[in-house]
């Protein structure tokens, strides 16, 4: 029998991660279901979050894909709170020797320290500016963020230095760094994009469990853009047979809040992902679980996942350019990005690196 899916979390499954030299197997040692079990009517409890700590020698990672806009992030977290069952990030969990499952929702590790680096790696005489992307693995602003301030920690940095910054979160904690964001918009140092998947409150609370609601991030989107902070919208993932269908409505809604700037991409199922996913949608779609898993393999050239740059945020066939279409003719009615934003560097002043004030007192 299949776990039941905790409160509160996204995946019901914790699989070994690919990396272990071991595995686990399922035993049967008779206490489902006996009568001293738990009572069934007792309500579900959902795995508390334990915080990891993560040293970091170094926080700004380079990136050399052509499908990301940006060739440079600072990721705050590894793991995420918000337990998003298609999130593309879970794999990365193994390497940190844990399970990509509920491990990834559950068990956050954190950089206390990356406040410090992010400064003695933008003080670096050869450092260049070009703009930085803020928690694209995981959401800088999940849940934990609130207690831990991490993120607002380092976006304080950013807007010092006055260094250019773009973020992509699905969270409305994103309003308690109006106060930044405006600065910075003043100088055109900032973009955020909010990704909105579904405007259908009972399906985001299973796609995105601790997510905020939809309503919350239009919300959140309509007062930045009202503080002046430009803002967009990433409909991401496109889940076939699932959300597709509400591509428009998403858009519609997000220009409503003041988006000028539309992406989509669609669903990536990289390592164990697959499995997951697929446990998923067996839990709250049973019924469309086998239609919705071919038509991904349609998309992908009969795999479940396709990695070759180019491929993987679109798939191929003619689903993959129906799909595209109907972001085009939407954009075009909708008047979405008619410019490409850039971010301004030229205003860029590094920090002080340590030392330096010793040295000026000498004058």
């Amino acid at each position: 029998m299949k776990p039941v899916p905790p409160r509160g979390r996204g995946s019901r499954l914790n699989p070994d991660n690919r990396f272990a030299a071991w595995r686990r197997d399922g035993f049967d040692d008779g206490w489902e279901g006996s009568a001293d079990a738990a009572d069934d009517t007792d309500p579900p409890k959902g795995p508390p979050t334990t915080l990891i700590l993560d040293q970091a020698r170094s926080v700004i990672t380079r990136n050399s894909s052509p499908d990301v806009p940006l060739n440079q992030s600072v990721n705050p977290y590894k793991g995420c709170e918000h337990g998003c069952a298609y999130c593309f990030a879970r794999p990365s969990h193994a390497y940190l020797g844990l399970s990509p499952g509920l491990d990834f929702e559950t068990k956050i590790a954190w950089k206390p320290d990356a406040p410090a680096v992010l400064r003695r790696e933008l003080a670096a005489p050869g450092y260049r500016c070009e703009p930085i992307a803020l928690g694209i693995n995981t959401d800088g602003w999940q849940p934990v963020e609130r207690r831990l301030g991490l993120t607002r920690q380092l976006l304080e940095i950013l807007a010092e230095t006055r260094h250019p910054v773009s973020i992509v979160t699905k969270s409305a904690l994103i309003e308690r760094d109006l106060d930044l964001l405006a600065d910075m918009a003043r100088d055109d140092l900032v973009h955020v994009m909010f990704s909105i998947t579904t405007l259908d409150p009972a399906l985001a609370r299973k796609l995105e469990p601790r997510a905020a609601t939809p309503a919350r991030r239009l919300a959140a989107m309509g007062r930045l853009h009202a503080a002046g902070v430009p803002v967009g919208t990433l409909f991401a993932p496109l889940i076939p047979a699932i959300n597709d269908h509400e591509l428009e409505a998403v858009m519609e809604a997000a220009h409503g809040a003041g988006t000028d700037t539309a992406a989509y991409s669609l669903l990536r199922l990289p390592y164990e992902l697959k499995d997951l996913f697929a446990d998923w949608l067996d839990s709250h779609f049973p019924d469309r679980a086998r239609h919705v898993m071919s038509l991904l393999r349609q998309l992908r050239g009969g795999e479940l996942y396709d990695k070759r740059f180019g491929h993987r945020m679109r798939g191929q066939g003619v689903f993959a350019d129906l799909y595209s279409q109907r972001m085009q003719r939407l954009a075009e009615r909708l008047g979405l990005n008619r410019s490409r934003r850039r971010l301004n560097t030229a205003a860029f002043r590094p920090p002080a690196r340590p030392g330096d004030d010793r040295q000026l007192a000498l004058f």
